[in-house]
């Protein structure tokens, strides 16, 4: 599984900003997908993903209310709407998948496929 994320950039604190990931290669018919992000200096985090057996989507609290994640019906690419984004929102989003039926975590290891990265930047 091949993952491509794109639509990061520098925003003002308040600005909204989305990104997409699409998935290629083989991708099971449908994957479990989210976003992690790593900001300067720190470990990389979970954000957001929707759950591959079914279940609410899940956020990290401190993105609750502003992020929004929405998946495809094919099941292969998602995005992240950022709204009202905050300096501490700044640092380096990583898409992320597992194959279906993969138990979700918010540990980043237990993910099996990763994407490049796309840097957000949210000044003050």
């Amino acid at each position: 599984v091949q993952l491509q994320a794109s639509g990061g950039g520098s925003a003002q604190a308040g600005d909204s900003l989305r990104l997409s990931c699409v998935a290629s290669g083989r991708t099971f018919g449908g994957l479990c997908m989210g976003w992690f992000r790593r900001a300067p200096g720190k470990e990389r985090e979970f954000v957001a993903a929707v759950p591959c057996r079914g279940g609410a989507i899940e956020y990290a609290e401190s993105v609750k209310g502003r992020f929004s994640i929405s998946r495809d019906n094919t099941k292969t690419s998602v995005h992240l709407q950022m709204n009202r984004l905050k300096p501490e929102d700044t640092g380096v989003y990583y898409c992320t998948a597992d194959p279906p039926g993969s138990v979700f975590s918010r540990i980043p290891i237990r993910w099996n496929y990763w994407g490049q990265g796309t840097l957000v930047t949210v000044s003050s």
